[in-house]
C-alpha cells in the first residue's frame, strides 16, 4: 500500500467511524464567543469551559463588553479554567484590540487573528474553519500525537505538523480531520493507555505493527 492509498484509507475508515457532520465541543453563538471560548479551552477541558461560558457570556456580551472589564473581577470569573491570570489579561487585550481595529468584528485573515493577543494558529484555525469554512488544519494535542503515530508527519512543531498535514490530506478532511481526531483520542487512542486492538486505524498505522 502507498502513503497516497493509506492516507485515503485513513480518511475511509474516520469518515465511516466519526461521521462527515461538523461538530463542536465548545458551546457558542458567534465567532466572538468561539474566539473566547478557545482561549479558555488552554491546558482546561472543554465540558469546564462551558460552564465557565455560560455565565461569562451573559456578564460580556460582545467585546465592547470584555474591553471594559476589570482584570481582577474577569480573573474571578474564569478561575476554574486555570491559567486565569494570563487568560484574564489576554482576552482584556484581544477584546480592545477587535473593538478599536476591527469595529467589535472577529476578523477571518490568518494573519491578522494571531497578531490578536493570546491568539495562536490553533485558536485562529479554528475560528477560520469554524465560523469563516475556510479550510482549516487545527493541531491540538490529539491531533500532534496520533498524527505522529499514523505516520502523516515526523514534526513535533504545531505549525510544521499543520502543513505536512495540509499537503497530505483531502482539503474537504481538513477542519474534520481535527473533530475526528479528537474524538478518536478520548475514546481509543488514549495517551497513557492507548487500545490498540480495539482500534479501527490498526490496519493503517504503523505504530501498531510495531507491537
Amino acid at each position: 500500500m502507498t502513503k497516497k492509498e493509506r492516507i485515503n484509507e485513513i480518511v475511509k475508515i474516520l469518515n465511516k467511524e466519526y461521521g462527515t457532520e461538523v461538530t463542536h465541543y465548545l458551546n457558542f453563538n458567534n465567532a466572538w464567543e468561539l474566539l473566547v471560548a478557545t482561549i479558555l479551552s488552554a491546558q482546561c477541558t472543554d465540558a469546564r469551559v462551558n460552564i465557565v461560558t455560560k455565565d461569562l457570556f451573559k456578564k460580556y456580551s460582545d467585546a465592547y463588553a470584555l474591553a471594559r472589564a476589570e482584570q481582577s473581577e474577569l480573573e474571578k470569573d474564569i478561575f476554574s479554567t486555570g491559567f486565569y491570570k494570563n487568560k484574564a489579561k489576554n482576552l482584556i487585550a484581544c477584546a480592545n484590540e477587535i473593538v478599536h481595529k476591527y469595529k467589535g468584528e472577529v476578523p477571518s485573515d490568518i494573519n491578522e487573528l494571531t497578531k490578536l493577543p493570546g491568539v495562536g494558529r490553533k485558536t485562529a484555525n479554528v475560528i477560520r474553519g469554524n465560523i469563516f469554512n475556510e479550510p482549516s488544519i487545527v493541531v491540538d494535542t490529539h491531533v500532534k500525537r496520533i498524527s505522529n503515530l499514523l505516520g502523516l508527519t515526523q514534526n513535533q512543531d504545531p505549525e510544521k505538523i499543520e502543513y505536512d498535514l495540509m499537503k497530505c490530506l483531502p482539503k474537504e478532511q481538513w477542519i474534520l480531520y481535527n473533530i475526528q481526531i479528537i474524538s478518536h483520542g478520548r475514546k481509543v487512542c488514549i495517551a497513557r493507555r492507548p487500545k490498540c486492538e480495539e482500534c479501527v486505524l490498526a490496519s493503517v498505522c504503523p505504530s501498531f505493527k510495531k507491537k
